[in-house]
This record gives C-alpha cells, sequence and structure tokens, in this order.
C-alpha cells in the first residue's frame, strides 16, 4: 500500500512541481518525473530519519530541493 501512495503522491507532486518551476513537459514525462522523484526521496527519507531522527527529515528535504534544482538548471539549457 505505501508504494501505491507513492505513485499517487508522485503523480500529484510532478504536476506541481511542473508549475512551480515553470517547466513545459508533456503529460507522461511529469507523471514519470513526478513517480520517481516521489519513490527516490521517500526511500530516501525513510532511511534519513530511520538514522537521524526527526530532524533528518528536514535535512534531506532540502537535500533532495537542491539536487533537483541543480539538475533541472544542467539539463535545462
Amino acid at each position: 500500500m505505501p508504494l501505491i501512495w507513492l505513485l499517487i503522491v508522485g503523480v500529484a507532486v510532478g504536476f506541481l512541481a511542473t508549475r512551480i518551476l515553470k517547466v513545459d513537459l508533456d503529460t507522461p514525462s511529469t507523471i514519470a518525473l513526478g513517480v520517481l522523484g516521489a519513490l527516490i526521496g521517500g526511500l530516501l527519507l525513510r532511511g534519513l530519519v530511520m538514522m537521524a531522527g526527526m530532524g533528518a527529515g528536514f535535512v534531506g528535504a532540502l537535500l533532495g530541493a537542491l539536487v533537483l534544482i541543480w539538475a533541472w538548471k544542467s539539463w535545462a539549457k
């Protein structure tokens, strides 16, 4: 069930992320990037939270955002 939830959340976050970053992607790409980001982020944050406690969620979110924004800026040009 958590995997299905991550897939549903991934579709929503992919849509929101493309709107926040003002990127025009086709629907399949938006869904794929959102789902992949949700799966990777969910797994990484679970691991960080298990190892370091509640503070790791914030650090993981910040690191994830930094990496994704860097990757987007690198590949969008």
